[in-house]
């Protein structure tokens, strides 16, 4: 191994393994240095972007010796959209890694006792998986360094596509995406066409000026479509043209909204999306329950995978048609609803009240009449007032963001001593923090991955704990 400039460049690297995130792992006189966009098994040149006394980042420069995991990727935006950073690993690999990070995760940050880690279950497609997709306009695309270098290229060009990974105002300019079912393709690449031919501005996010800010794409399992079209200001002659557009250009959309958001975040969730063709929402289907999907309705983003994980959590909470379950962080009440024909009764909490006013509908929809939805913070919603007014609970079934649960929250549920907890989790690392704090009163009785992103390092992870 060859040093160059004092540790800022190292030569001929071997990759050893993989760490959590995604990065992999080498190490040199006992430092570990975690390395982006390297397979294990590779040999490569690196820079480092951060450097510490025990351990560094770094970046590849070149791949010397390529790994024999290593594959071809499919996208051609591979390398420069951040999205689907494991493209150049085999699927099963994939699967593999993940779950070495979740069993790495609970045993090191959980620092509890642990079942045997039930094998991972993986994606029966690896692409077109996505049921949403989010495209941002900009008047500054993303420039390979190729490009850079070309006296032809102007810096400010029109782009419609993913914001380019670390860097705020800049947008790759996605031809192909294979996320989603292909049809995302063509309401992308028609709009774009489209509005360079008309010459609509693009949004400027450090100027806040520009017309186009972002597409929002939604598909469901039953073929239904919706697009959500966000402008940076009325104009309605233009918003009239682009529309029509789309609809004549893209048959299948069932349900085609704009909304205006003149504010400097990108955020809707306080914004009133306008319906201008179809009936504002779509539907998907879990088994034979159905689901209302509305604009800015929270719904897990591979449908498919999540009737997967639902059933993990209705199998973990072992319902016997006689409990009071609780759903905190409940979304549109979709683990709720999908557990419902086994408890005797629901109660759900979510902090976007658009997602519990849905949840309603999908509960009416569903025929449920023993399920309740409340809208607030769960830390403030489930005090003693709450459990002693709607019950005390049998399962506490958690699903919460990837910051985990709120350690007052953690301290509620240790006081309520629910029998079961069935924790469903998108970040294994602050759930094996709460699963530690738990465990002053809880034992790990059953842990199983879910891979719901292929080609990326997130990993779903259900945790089945027991009061001792």
């Amino acid at each position: 191994m060859k040093k160059k400039q004092k540790y800022l460049v190292l030569e001929q690297v071997k990759v050893t393994d993989y760490a959590a995130e995604g990065k992999a792992i080498a190490r040199l006189d006992g430092k570990v240095i975690f390395i982006s966009g390297a397979v294990p098994g590779d040999t490569v040149d690196i820079q480092f972007t951060k450097n510490k006394k025990e351990w560094a980042e770094a970046r590849v420069l070149k791949i010397t010796n390529p790994s024999a995991e290593r594959i071809a990727p499919f996208c051609i935006h591979f390398g420069t959209c951040g999205g689907c950073k494991w493209q150049m690993l085999p699927y099963k690999k994939q699967l593999q890694y993940k779950q070495q990070e979740a069993e790495q995760n609970l045993k090191r940050i959980g620092k509890v006792g642990l079942p045997e880690i039930l094998p991972i279950i993986g994606c029966d497609n690896s692409e077109y998986y996505r049921n949403k997709l989010e495209f941002t306009f900009s008047n500054k695309r993303f420039l390979t360094r190729e490009e850079i270098g070309s006296a032809d290229i102007s810096s400010h060009q029109d782009a419609l596509g993913f914001h380019a990974p670390r860097i705020f105002d800049k947008v790759i300019d996605i031809s192909e995406c294979f996320l989603m079912d292909a049809v995302n393709n063509d309401i992308r690449n028609s709009i774009r066409d489209f509005a360079k031919k008309q010459g609509f501005p693009f949004y400027d996010i450090r100027e806040h000026t520009g017309w186009l800010r972002n597409i929002i794409i939604r598909f469901s399992s039953r073929g239904e479509l919706m697009v959500n079209i966000c402008l940076n200001h009325e104009d309605e002659a233009n918003r009239v043209l682009l529309l029509d557009h789309i609809l004549k250009t893209v048959p299948g959309i069932t349900t085609l909204l704009y909304t205006i958001n003149p504010k400097w975040n990108d955020s809707i969730y306080d914004l009133t999306p306008q319906t201008y063709a179809g009936k504002g929402y779509i539907t998907e289907k879990l088994e034979d329950f159905e689901f209302i999907i509305s604009p800015k309705s929270f719904f897990q983003t591979n449908s498919a995978q999540a009737e997967k994980l639902y059933r993990v959590a209705r199998d973990f909470a072992g319902l016997t048609g006689t409990e009071t379950v609780y759903d905190l962080y409940c979304g549109t009440g979709s683990i709720g609803i999908f557990v419902s024909r086994l408890a005797k009764k629901i109660i759900g909490v979510e902090v976007i009240e658009d997602a519990i006013a849905d949840a309603k509908k999908n509960a009416a929809l569903n025929h449920i009449e023993h399920a309740r939805f409340f809208a607030g913070d769960v830390i403030k919603i489930c005090d003693d007032h709450f459990f002693e007014t709607h019950g005390r609970p049998d399962v506490i079934i958690t699903d919460p963001p990837r910051a985990g649960m709120h350690e007052k929250l953690v301290q509620k549920l240790l006081e309520m001593a629910a029998p079961k907890i069935v924790y469903v989790s998108c970040n294994t690392a602050t759930q094996a923090r709460d699963i530690n704090l738990l465990s002053e009163k809880y034992v790990v009785e059953k842990v199983q991955p879910v891979d719901m992103f292929p080609h990326t390092h997130h990993i779903e992870c259900v945790v089945l704990l027991k009061l001792k």
